[in-house]
């Protein structure tokens, strides 16, 4: 008994910061492409200045996203989470390639037809992002709570990294013929080959870990379906359920309905967030904030002040001591957000940059920790099956705020010629 206690608990710890690492690309990868697309907004207004194309791309991404959210939420118990998850890893590698061929094709040009192009991409990312967040979130949820705090520290990261190569691209190319559009591509090629570094890690490097093997088989002797395939990728063909062989009561799990009445102040933490975040990045940040001293670097370092906040905010957890861990002290911290909305209404008319880079980089801290406080509370206490369905369940209600948000971004344009 001794001799297999000591196992299991060098199984829990093997490869553990490896897996870290790993999740942390993996979230990486997961929002890598499509900010990537939001991060050369500003040579899309160059092309498409008439169609408003940060708010537009931004709109026609979240249906898909949510609508392949809500379906695979709804159906979590029978889907092939590796599978899943593959798939939406390599839509995102193709989705990404499809940027570079659609410039190429097009020439750099403008007119609608690029354009509905540049916006059938944008719902393959969403596409793609209901396959992974979800996947990736419900998979995480049953493992240590590390690895959720990495994924999404890495999903920040994406942003914070997109922003400094976006950085890089426009200083080597702005003086040079066509730059704006050469710097874009080599940023596209650059999201290409890291979405395609994502396949292979999640394909044949972490379903390898030790860690990772014995959290799957946790879930899958407490009757977990959906880890199957991860196990046989880990080298593990057949796993007794063992829990089931003593009795059913050890393998029923809650439903989804329970699971969200038990957890709805989550789920509205999850959506309010979310929305208020996005009714005002991207786009608020990108048409209404006013010309300044900075001029056309203006927005990008709006937009990186955002992500590295953000990014911040998702690593403040592994702090104990600021971190949120009541319910209570939670929802009162989402709910006071909202006084963001007139202090940036009112930066945006009477202050100058330094006022609206300081909100900027507020609304990302506060979005970052406020989500990894959640994502990693919520799931404590539950058994593996009933972990991975409640992180897809809270991955919905943040994808639906996103949506929200980004409808209600449009109302910004209030008096404006709309």
């Amino acid at each position: 008994m001794e001799h297999d206690a000591e196992a299991i608990g060098v199984a829990k710890k093997q490869g553990k910061y490896w897996g870290i690492f790993i999740c942390w690309l993996l979230g990486n990868g997961c929002l890598f492409g499509f900010n990537g697309m939001l991060t050369i907004e500003d040579y899309y207004v160059y092309l498409f200045p008439k169609y408003h194309p940060t708010r537009i791309i931004t709109l026609t991404y979240q249906p898909f996203v949510l609508a392949t959210t809500t379906i695979f939420t709804y159906h979590e118990a029978k889907v092939n989470t590796r599978m899943r998850n593959l798939a939406g890893y390599i839509l995102f590698f193709l989705s990404s390639f499809g940027v570079i061929i659609l410039d190429v094709l097009s020439s750099g040009s403008g007119g609608i037809a690029p354009f509905i192009g540049v916006c059938i991409i944008a719902a393959a990312f969403g596409i793609a992002d209901g396959h992974v967040q979800g996947g990736m979130t419900g998979d995480l949820s049953l493992m240590c709570p590390e690895f959720i705090q990495s994924f999404f520290a890495g999903v920040a990261a994406s942003g914070a990294i997109t922003s400094a190569l976006r950085f890089f691209t426009k200083a080597v190319f702005e003086n040079s013929k066509d730059g704006l559009r050469k710097g874009a591509m080599l940023f596209s090629s650059i999201s290409c080959f890291f979405e395609l570094l994502c396949v292979l890690l999640y394909a044949f490097v972490f379903p390898k870990l030790p860690i990772v093997k014995f959290y799957r088989s946790k879930a899958a002797s407490e009757g977990s379906l959906t880890v199957t395939a991860d196990l046989a990728a880990g080298g593990i063909k057949s796993h007794p359920n063992t829990l089931a062989e003593e009795g059913p009561a050890h393998t029923e799990r809650l439903s989804n309905k329970q699971l969200l009445q038990q957890n709805m102040d989550y789920a509205v933490d999850m959506f309010l967030i979310y929305i208020l975040t996005l009714s005002i990045f991207p786009g608020f940040l990108a048409e209404d904030t006013g010309s300044h001293s900075l001029g056309s670097w203006y927005v990008l370092v709006l937009i990186a002040s955002f992500n590295v906040s953000d990014l911040i905010g998702r690593c403040l957890p592994l702090i104990e001591r600021i971190k949120l861990t009541s319910r209570k002290s939670l929802l009162i911290a989402v709910i006071s957000r909202f006084l963001l909305i007139p202090a940036f209404y009112y930066t945006a008319k009477y202050g100058d940059q330094g006022w609206m880079i300081m909100l900027t980089s507020f609304l990302g801290l506060s979005n970052g920790h406020l989500t990894v406080c959640v994502l990693t509370e919520a799931p404590k206490g539950y058994k593996g099956p009933e972990q991975n369905a409640l992180g897809n369940l809270l991955v919905l209600f943040l994808l639906a705020g996103i949506f929200c948000g980004a409808v209600s971004d449009w109302l910004w344009l209030i008096g404006k010629g709309w």
